[in-house]
């Protein structure tokens, strides 16, 4: 037996020993072009496209100059895969097993990742042979042309769809008869032969289509557009529940890198460590949890909100004890209890302290004029920014407000406008690529200097007007 794999099992059991519960995991140990492709792709089994090769060449540069470096990439699936990068030290990969232990369990036991597929290598592997079939029949440029427009909107999912979709049902069956023909990807919803189409058969009230504002952007594009062929509907349903497996993981980065931390920390405090080991050890700590005065690290805040959860629960102030009925002596149940049921805005909302923004140094900053400038230091005003960037997995809000515009097929869309504006060159270099989709003019509208403007885009040329 290898010393990697004796440490593996003091690894396990001591992380079993901990509480945790975890997937089985199967590690390869990888050189770094295969890793950082891994990293690219996101999956080691995804479709090709040009813009994971873009990402492969920057991930992998830094890593040659010595700019970032991957250590390991774990998979969601069970089993979990991880692979760690050829040439890391014993030392490092005993922490990176028990880093991806952890991950494991937080895979395993949030409920945000409750109805993510465990078998989406498989999936990912399927779907990859499709669209290099694709790519044989119709022409690789055809093919990668058309990815290249579905994935311009790829965030524009609705992870929640089916509550949603339950509560609308539900609310529709007692005011509104609309719902009770079935939604297939092929009704014809525009037939203007039939006199029908703007009035409810049973009442008079106007149809809408959609019937109320649809998040799903690309749901709705793939169950409705009439210039999408059938190979077509199969990449943009493969893409959004691509979507659909990542947003778990993106909605909780902060908790999931801090729970990861949290338990690397303890478990290699619990392993047997020779001097040298030791040092190394806190110098790879001391880097992964190292602060930035420009970006958030996930890591650190995560494994600092952890901390201070368990100690105040474990030991709660006596203003505490009498407010919240804290008895004390309950810090690892707490955690394990905030692992489960949390995502990154509730974990902040609920749990970013004062004392936390404080001692963390925690700021909103913006840029005034030519310069980046502090903009808010106010710890409850720093909490709330945070959230409200996170909302949405900090991707705009917009919904299809009409997928019958002007009487014409055109698509409406609409942003919820939340206080930060669309950036205008990406708006009108996306338009494009929606009208390749839906086949007609597609109009977005938002704010821009809190007016409300349309931007429009008929195959031709693009427009702006303010209404």
């Amino acid at each position: 037996m290898s010393c990697l794999e004796v440490a593996m099992e003091k690894i396990s059991a001591k992380a079993r020993e901990f509480g945790l519960d975890f997937y089985d995991i199967f590690f390869e140990i990888c050189p770094a072009d295969i890793i950082y492709t891994f990293g690219a792709y996101g999956m080691p089994t995804r479709f090709s496209h040009w813009t994971f090769g873009k990402a492969y060449h920057k991930m992998k540069t830094q890593y040659d100059y010595n700019l970032g470096r991957i250590y390991e990439m774990v998979i969601n699936s069970d089993p979990c895969y991880a692979f760690l990068l050829e040439g890391n030290s014993l030392i490092q990969n005993k922490l990176i097993m028990a880093h991806v232990i952890a991950h494991c369990d937080f895979f395993k036991n949030n409920i945000y990742f409750k109805n993510t597929s465990t078998a989406m290598v498989e999936s990912m592997a399927a779907a990859a042979n499709r669209f290099r079939e694709y790519e044989f029949k119709y022409g690789k440029a055809k093919v990668e042309s058309f990815i290249d427009a579905a994935i311009a909107i790829q965030e524009h999912v609705e992870p929640r769809r089916m509550i949603r979709k339950n509560s609308k049902k539900d609310e529709a069956s007692k005011h509104d008869c609309r719902h009770k023909k079935p939604e297939t990807p092929y009704d014809d919803l525009w037939s203007l032969d039939d006199k029908d189409t703007f009035k409810c058969d049973t009442c008079d009230h106007p149809r809408k289509f959609p019937t109320e504002p649809e998040k799903d952007l690309m749901l709705f594009i793939t169950q409705n557009s009439k210039e999408l062929e059938d190979w077509q509907r199969d990449i943009m349903s493969v893409i959004r529940q691509e979507m659909l497996y990542f947003w778990p993981q993106m909605e909780t980065k902060i908790m999931n890198e801090g729970w990861a931390s949290y338990w690397h920390l303890r478990i290699m405090r619990e392993i047997e460590l020779d001097e040298a080991e030791t040092i190394e050890l806190a110098k790879m700590h001391s880097g992964i949890v190292q602060t930035s005065r420009t970006h958030l690290n996930p890591y650190t805040l995560g494994l600092k909100i952890f901390e201070d959860i368990e100690k105040r629960w474990e030991n709660p102030t006596e203003e505490e004890k009498e407010k919240y009925g804290r008895p004390g002596g309950e810090g690892k149940q707490k955690i394990f209890e905030v692992r489960a049921m949390e995502n990154d805005i509730s974990f902040l909302r609920n749990y970013l302290t004062k004392e936390l923004v404080d001692d963390l140094d925690l700021y909103l900053f913006k840029k005034m004029g030519y310069d980046w400038k502090i903009s808010q230091k106010e710890w409850e005003k720093v909490r709330d920014g945070l959230v409200i960037n996170l909302t949405n997995c900090s991707f705009p809000h917009i919904v299809v407000q009409d997928g019958d515009f002007n009487k014409k097929g055109e698509l409406y869309l609409k942003h919820y406008f939340e206080g930060v504006e669309l950036d205008v060159f990406y708006l009108e270099k996306t338009l494009p690529h929606v009208y390749t989709l839906w086949g007609k003019t597609v109009h977005l509208e938002t704010r821009l200097d809190n007016k409300p403007v349309l931007f429009s885009y008929n195959g031709e040329k693009g427009s702006k007007k303010f209404l």
